[in-house]
């Protein structure tokens, strides 16, 4: 599984006999970006410039030893690796708060891609405080130009701290800071006014915040709570839990093997591998 770039892992045989050809069962795939699911391949991704249309699946069909290649956008496979840590929810909403800001939707126990495999991008959604802000997909308002990891450390970095990046406002969080908790509170506010919509669309049963930002904990998680207990009715606030990620950094390495598992054991992928095996 690669996540922006960051981790890989596949399905294998044991330790011992990882590197012998055929051994590799499949490959999962999450990109930090729009992703055309029949195809594998990204849609103009905002931070991957160059890879609009880039046959993912190919290329590592050509370069590993497998048939089984799948690529989802990493936040979907983010989600089906978080259901693990809740085995009696069906419903959940699963929220990366990152660089960007994204969304997992399972509901009914199943993974909603959409039509198109855009389901859950809530980071693109307006956003009535950062209505003159421009956001890097080229609107303004969006969420995630007002409350990502990236938009806290500049607005941060405007009052005069030194965070050029997400990770300096985790480290600032840590230590106290009271205007980084404050902005971060903000920032949860903003989601919140976002998921209220969803929850009341939706009616989830969880939702959970991952990603980077999760590190810092009840901070923007308090914030997000404020809103959407306030903006959603009774009926579908009464059981929601809204909860920091259980799986943390395993999440995205989870949903990638799960998914491939679910393939492979799935009747069309059983029926594939027989048919291999008899041509071979």
């Amino acid at each position: 599984m690669l996540d922006g770039g960051r981790h890989s892992a596949g399905l294998h045989a044991p330790h011992q006999e990882r590197d012998r050809p055929g051994n590799l069962s499949g490959v999962g795939i999450g990109l930090p970006g729009p992703v055309q699911h029949t195809t594998g391949q990204p849609v103009k991704p905002p931070i991957m410039p160059g890879w609009d249309g880039f046959d993912v699946v190919g290329f590592v069909q050509g370069s590993l030893p497998t048939r089984v290649v799948l690529v989802d956008n990493d936040v979907n496979i983010m989600a089906v690796g978080e259901r693990w840590f809740w085995p009696d929810v069906d419903d959940l909403l699963f929220i990366k708060v990152a660089t960007g800001i994204g969304s997992g939707v399972i509901s009914s126990g199943r993974l909603q891609r959409g039509a198109d495999g855009t389901a859950g991008d809530i980071g693109h959604v307006r956003s009535a405080r950062g209505q003159d802000i421009v956001c890097r997909c080229g609107n303004t308002g969006c969420l995630e130009a007002i409350a990502s990891g990236a938009a806290v450390a500049r607005f941060l970095s405007a009052q005069g701290l030194e965070t050029e990046r997400a990770v300096d406002v985790i480290t600032l969080a840590g230590s106290g800071e009271i205007a980084v908790i404050q902005a971060l509170r903000q920032a949860g506010r903003d989601i919140g006014e976002v998921l209220a919509t969803c929850v009341n669309l939706l009616n989830p049963r969880v939702v959970v915040i991952g990603g980077a930002m999760a590190a810092v904990g009840e901070h923007l998680a308090a914030g997000v709570r404020e809103v959407v207990y306030q903006r959603s009715p009774p009926l579908a606030t009464t059981n929601l839990r809204i909860s920091l990620s259980r799986a943390g950094e395993r999440a995205a390495i989870m949903g990638a093997s799960q998914l491939v598992c679910q393939h492979i054991l799935s009747p069309e992928g059983i029926e594939a591998e027989l048919a291999d095996a008899d041509a071979g």
